[in-house]
């Protein structure tokens, strides 16, 4: 999909790089005028094509990086990543994936040939806000889910939207309205459609991963025997009492065959006790298995994997090329209604 040219406001390039000219006190070249990129920066004769983001935090990480990650490969130049703000972990993941950055404090990471540049400390006054648009937050997000995981959904009745979501008929009202108002939703005498669909189902991710996906995570636990990583697609999830579903790096695995999971996430909606039962697992604070809490109606047509939609979102946010790559199978085939 693409995002490029999403930030109207790009003047913080300016104001990045000339924070850290006085830092380094070595002189950076900025030129904007550019078409195919947002910006070039110069640096001892060394050129870097400039991508550009509002802002870097946890839950968007995946997505920028696998961004950044493509422009490196398709480009004979190397990329340096501009922002207004990138937090902590973000900046660690940039230097241990060795993607170059520089935020408007003057922080920074560059590598190339002979050039290294280390700024770390300075204080950055801007807030990592998230959005706080009513269609982006809990309620809305579920609605969206809703919405997004099969199209046919978009032309229920509020009503049915509303019990399907398991929220209240005003939330539905006030986020299909939002959702006009900020460009996603057409509504005609017929139907409705949605509108700029990559950039929604981008904003929809990344504000799961945020705001919603940190209140459904239950427990951390790990199997009991080792081997059962090896076997985990043998595993029985059937269960009379509730439902136990793959997500994340099983879900993909089994989706595209073609992942060997190291995580493991599983949805459910039984009691943590017997989910541990079922799957022979105990709790630890280190366990590569998460358990998250089913949060919508049974409408799936898999038995034992959730929703393409929340395992798309799970291994986008990961941030590892592998999973990344896998996601974009999964967006091409199996969210191709999007």
């Amino acid at each position: 999909m693409n995002t490029k040219k999403m930030y109207r406001n790009h003047d913080f390039i300016y104001e990045a790089t000339s924070k850290l000219e006085k830092l380094i006190d070595i002189p950076i070249q900025v030129d904007s005028n550019r078409d195919n990129y947002d910006a070039l920066l110069t640096i001892r004769d060394m050129q870097f094509i400039v991508e550009i983001k509002a802002a870097v935090r946890t839950s968007n990480q995946g997505f920028i990086l696998s961004q950044l990650e493509e422009m490196k490969y398709s480009s004979n130049r190397p990329i340096i990543l501009i922002a207004d703000y990138i937090s902590k972990k973000s900046t660690q993941a940039f230097k241990e994936r060795g993607i170059n950055y520089i935020d408007v404090a003057g922080n920074a990471f560059i590598r190339h040939k002979d050039l290294a540049i280390l700024v770390e400390g300075q204080k950055n006054t801007k807030k990592d806000k998230t959005n706080q648009s009513r269609a982006f937050q809990e309620t809305g997000l579920k609605i969206l889910f809703h919405l997004l995981d099969k199209p046919e959904h978009l032309q229920d009745s509020y009503r049915r939207i509303a019990e399907q979501a398991e929220v209240s008929i005003g939330s539905v009202s006030h986020v299909m309205t939002e959702l006009e108002e900020l460009n996603y939703l057409l509504k005609t005498n017929e139907k409705r459609i949605l509108k700029n669909t990559g950039e929604l189902l981008e904003r929809w991710v990344i504000e799961y991963n945020a705001v919603l996906r940190p209140r459904i995570i239950r427990k951390k636990m790990r199997f009991i025997d080792p081997d059962q990583i090896k076997n985990w697609e043998f595993m029985n999830l059937n269960s009379r009492n509730g439902t136990i579903l793959w997500g994340g790096e099983p879900g993909g695995a089994i989706l595209t065959e073609n992942l060997r999971p190291e995580n493991f996430t599983i949805f459910s909606d039984l009691e943590l006790a017997q989910i541990a039962n079922k799957l022979r697992l105990v709790p630890s604070e280190n366990g590569t298995v998460e358990i998250l809490q089913k949060f919508w109606k049974n409408d799936t047509d898999n038995k034992t994997v959730a929703p393409a939609l929340l395992i798309y979102a799970d291994l986008m946010n990961s941030g590892f090329g592998r999973n990344t790559e896998i996601a974009k199978q999964i967006r091409k085939n199996e969210l191709q209604h999007i």
